[in-house]
């Protein structure tokens, strides 16, 4: 599952910001994109198991990040609902969040050409220790 990859880049991440800051690792926070669509109870499965086979017990807090498209067209900023289309356009989007731009329009202009404001993505947003 993609949220076992990602989930091990997060905890990676996190090891790595620890050392470089000489500091035991004792809380993350994770942000997670509303576009990337991830499992948040798989995801927090995946970190906790992987945290286990490496020792570690950190609390991880998780922020979400509505996204917020802009048209390039005419301006036009709006969010993303996924309701509207289906469960394999979800799942592209869910892997490469790019391949939004195939499936979603301006509902101002109907123009496929618009930039991700906010809202991709999963990310490390903080490490905190001792």
């Amino acid at each position: 599952m993609h949220e076992w990859a990602l989930a091990e880049a997060v905890i990676s991440s996190a090891v790595k910001f620890s050392k470089g800051k000489q500091i035991k690792p004792m809380e993350i926070t994770v942000v997670l994109g509303e576009l990337q669509q991830i499992d948040q109870e798989v995801f927090d499965f995946a970190l906790k198991e992987i945290m286990n086979t490496m020792g570690l017990d950190l609390k991880i807090n998780f922020k979400k990040e509505k996204a917020l498209l802009k048209c390039k067209s005419c301006g036009e900023e709006w969010g993303f609902d996924s309701r509207s289309l289906s469960e394999q356009e979800r799942e592209c989007i869910h892997f490469i969040p790019e391949t939004a731009h195939d499936y979603v329009k301006c509902p101002k202009c109907g123009s496929p050409d618009f930039s991700i404001i906010r809202g991709r993505g999963v990310w490390l947003l903080s490490v905190k220790g001792e």
